[in-house]
């Protein structure tokens, strides 16, 4: 599956300033890593967001925001965000400042 490019650069652009972040191609889309935990990734053209099982029921509460269901199960504390929650700069930015604030609270790997 591709993934969306113009996406990509976004979150890219967004991340730029922060350390410890890699890229990995994986499930046929892109992961971003933050000191080895994945937080966000694009799959087609939507955000994979991962805000954590204390923030899943509110995540869900949002327009445009489903349960991440990739394995055929929902995966509690994973989210696909549709592209109508990331049409501004900011709504996409709040999506990664939540999965940055979730991972970081995660022991170092």
């Amino acid at each position: 599956m591709a993934f969306d490019q113009g996406l990509a650069e976004r979150v890219r652009e967004l991340l730029r300033n922060h350390r410890n972040v890699t890229e990995r191609k994986m499930f046929g889309g892109l992961a971003f890593m933050l000191e080895g935990h994945m937080f966000v990734g694009i799959l087609g053209d939507s955000l994979m967001a991962r805000v954590g099982p204390e923030h899943y029921a509110g995540a869900l509460r949002h327009k445009h925001v489903r349960e991440m269901d990739f394995t055929g199960k929902p995966m509690k504390g994973y989210v696909y965000v549709a592209p109508e929650g990331l049409e501004s700069d900011a709504a996409l930015q709040d999506w990664v400042g939540r999965c940055t604030g979730f991972v970081r609270t995660l022991p170092p790997k």
